[in-house]
């Protein structure tokens, strides 16, 4: 069975995106099926890929809306072993769309469900909110992946995410937990030193040990529309993606996750 996994964070511009690509990218260089889910409207995770949003008729506002296959919306990527399902534009409004269905949170679990089987690794970029396509990324994931930025509003919004973490596992997905909160856009200095250091001191194993740092070669991947380890394999920011994969399928492999 597959280890579905969901990137959220309400809070823009933490690497949320960044992860979910270069995470799933390098779970696949390792020669694990993956598929990316990309539910922001903003498509930056397709992009990433060299997967502009729109140029498949097929997306995943087709799977969620008029409940098309999912299997019928996969591509193909560059990466063997990846595969992504796109956003589109008409994104934007699904939540709306969605709002007078009694299954409006459920959408994206019956989709992946039908996948389920034939993926290692399921990885769902959802948008920087806490609305009705996080809450579809929350309800069809096991785990959840915080990706948290090194500076001094780090914590900011972070007891909203874990809130609602809390509320979905009582009310829709009693299996969801925190697989671990990932430390991105960190530099060396005193004060990402200080927030790292009580952001471990508060959430202790929950932590990933990998940290990924700020770094211009992983900024520069996604304009190339590739990840990082199709950019620059030799940069720190594919190297730490690297390592974060490994430590994900090791808590998997050792029942951590």
């Amino acid at each position: 069975m597959s280890r579905i996994l969901t990137i959220a964070n309400q809070k823009g511009g933490v690497g949320k995106t960044t992860t979910a690509v270069n995470l799933a990218a390098s779970l696949a260089a390792a020669e694990r099926r993956t598929l990316l889910i990309d539910v922001d409207p903003q498509g930056n995770a397709g992009s990433a890929l060299g997967i502009r949003r729109d140029e498949s008729a097929n997306s995943i506002y087709e799977v969620l809306l008029d409940r098309l296959p999912l299997r019928d919306a996969v591509r193909k990527t560059e990466l063997k072993f990846l595969d992504l399902v796109p956003a589109s534009k008409h994104l934007v409004g699904a939540e709306l769309e969605l709002a007078d269905h009694e299954d409006r949170v459920r959408r994206l679990k019956d989709a992946v469900d039908q996948l389920a089987d034939e993926y290692e690794f399921i990885i769902i970029d959802c948008p920087p909110s806490l609305g009705l396509l996080t809450l579809n990324g929350l309800v069809a994931a096991r785990g959840v992946m915080i990706p948290l930025q090194c500076e001094y509003y780090a914590l900011e919004g972070l007891a909203d995410v874990l809130k609602t973490i809390e509320l979905v596992k009582a009310s829709a997905n009693p299996d969801l937990k925190v697989d671990g909160i990932v430390l991105t856009m960190y530099s060396v200095n005193n004060l990402a030193n200080q927030v790292a250091d009580e952001i471990r001191k508060t959430f202790a194993d929950q932590v990933f040990k990998t940290v990924i740092p700020r770094n211009v070669r992983l900024s520069e991947a996604p304009s190339h529309g590739k990840p990082i380890l199709l950019y620059d394999v030799a940069s720190k920011g594919c190297q730490s993606y690297l390592d974060l994969a490994r430590e994900v399928a090791e808590r998997m492999e050792g029942g951590v996750a």
